[in-house]
């Protein structure tokens, strides 16, 4: 009598057992699911919002800024780029190299460029599709680092002709947000002068 007792508690206990984990892996599967859908609703997301990000800028070229070949009337702005006037774009060019620097703004060209103002005057190499680039309002005080190599600039695009305080003309330009660069510092400044010092 004893004996038997002892096994039916025993059968007992371990169908308890048996039902335990049974619900113990079913609750890891089900909390499995939930992490995976939550992994990929979170993925699907962030790749969502940074779809919509990347389809805010438009790019564009150098080559979409001119008609060719250059007609009677000169130079004439391609409709690509009159119709992107006012977004957000991103644009890859060289930095002009210049000799005398000015404050919150710098040039970009689809080719490297050299200019020396001192020399050359207004008779510089600057090819016609070259852009102004604009710091924000609270920079134009600030000088930009000299980058050598391909760069690529975002910001507001501004087409039409302007006449800078120095008597550049600019057919294209760009307005960056305030975080788009950072300021030459003083070494950066005076490494500047030298190298252009040399080339003459």
């Amino acid at each position: 009598m004893n004996c038997f007792l002892h096994q039916t508690f025993s059968t007992w206990t371990d169908s308890k057992s048996a039902r335990l984990n049974q619900r113990l892996r079913a609750a890891i599967f089900v909390l499995s699911i939930s992490f995976l859908i939550s992994a990929a609703l979170l993925t699907a997301g962030s790749a969502k919002a940074q779809t919509q990000n990347n389809a805010e800028i438009f790019t564009i070229s150098f080559h979409d800024f001119f008609q060719r070949p250059v007609s009677s009337e000169g130079l004439l702005l391609k409709e690509q780029i009159l119709q992107a006037q006012g977004r957000q774009v991103r644009l890859t060019g060289y930095m002009v190299q210049q000799e005398k620097i000015a404050p919150g703004q710098f040039l970009l060209a689809q080719r490297p460029v050299l200019i020396s103002q001192h020399a050359d005057g207004e008779a510089d190499d600057l090819p016609p599709a070259t852009v102004l680039v604009e710091l924000a309002c609270e920079q134009q005080n600030q000088f930009v680092a000299y980058k050598r190599g391909l760069i690529d600039v975002v910001g507001e695009l501004d087409v039409g002709r302007k006449e800078d305080n120095d008597g550049r003309v600019s057919w294209v330009r760009l307005r960056m947000p305030s975080d788009g660069t950072r300021e030459m510092n003083g070494f950066e400044f005076l490494t500047l002068q030298r190298d252009l010092q040399h080339k003459h």
